[in-house]
């Protein structure tokens, strides 16, 4: 029996040691590391300045029952800031949307009616305007170079837009003020183009511009009037948007360049 166990004990121990040997020869294991490649965007904050360049709208007195519409001459209207607050999310390296809420400052539109029985033959007519947008922006990054992003974009939704301090000047006979405000919902789009330009993986610089179509603006009625539903209009509300702003995303990183080589183990 004891010359049983030691034979069996030799051989474990020449099985060993041949396992061994051979273990040796063989290469080491590559044990492969798959990179985590974190998600490209994420959901983002942004404000925005701006200076806003109207282009002459179209003002009309509407008195209906009498004359019908009247249409001003030589219209104008003044510029004004904006300002504005959004959110966002970067879909892809390609591909974002945003919902924004802009406000505007009064600016002030004019216009000259023909007016027969005043001085000079022309009645000057005015009111402030100021605007509320509300926007859902959808915008195409057309690629990065030394951390700047050209971008274009398009943007629908609505704008409120209201009137205050309308008044209508006729040289000769006096002033005549219209009392109150008055506000409409509006549909409005706008065109968009522009760069940003990445801080750090998370705060951006944008600058852009902004093309922008708010519909047209109504004033209270004239109460004072033979036509109790007579009011201004002003039709053709666009403007030119020059825009900076800022945008903080949250939850992302750049992906790594390269994808990390395999780590070798002796195990």
């Amino acid at each position: 029996m004891d010359n049983f166990f030691k034979r069996l004990s030799l051989t474990g121990i020449a099985v060993v040691l041949s396992t061994t040997a051979y273990a040796a020869d063989l290469p080491a294991p590559v044990i492969e590391h798959t990179p985590i490649v974190p998600a490209v965007g994420g959901l983002y904050l942004r404000g925005d300045i701006g200076y806003k360049i109207y282009s002459d709208p179209s003002g009309s007195f509407d008195d209906y029952g009498n004359a019908g519409m009247l249409r001003f001459e030589r219209e104008s209207m003044d510029n004004a800031w904006m300002i504005g607050v959004g959110v966002g999310y970067q879909f892809n390296d390609y591909f974002r949307s945003d919902i924004t809420l802009d406000y505007e400052t009064p600016a002030g539109a004019k216009g000259y009616a023909v007016c027969g029985g005043c001085t000079g033959g022309y009645s000057e007519e005015g009111t402030d305007i100021d605007v509320w947008t509300v926007m859902v922006n959808a915008y195409v990054d057309l690629g990065t170079w030394n951390r700047i992003t050209p971008y274009v974009g398009a943007g629908v939704g609505a704008a409120y837009v209201q009137t205050d301090n309308t008044y209508s000047i006729n040289p000769g006979t006096g002033t005549t003020d219209y009392a109150g405000t008055h506000g409409d919902w509006n549909f409005a789009w706008a065109l968009m183009a522009g760069a940003e330009y990445s801080v750090t993986e998370n705060w951006s610089l944008d600058a852009g511009y902004r093309y922008k179509d708010l519909g047209k603006a109504q004033t209270v009625k004239l109460a004072d009037t033979a036509s109790p539903n007579s009011r201004v209009e002003w039709d053709d509300l666009t403007a030119h948007e020059f825009r900076l702003g800022a945008r903080y995303t949250f939850n992302t990183m750049a992906a790594p360049a390269y994808p990390q080589g395999p780590i070798m183990s002796n195990f």
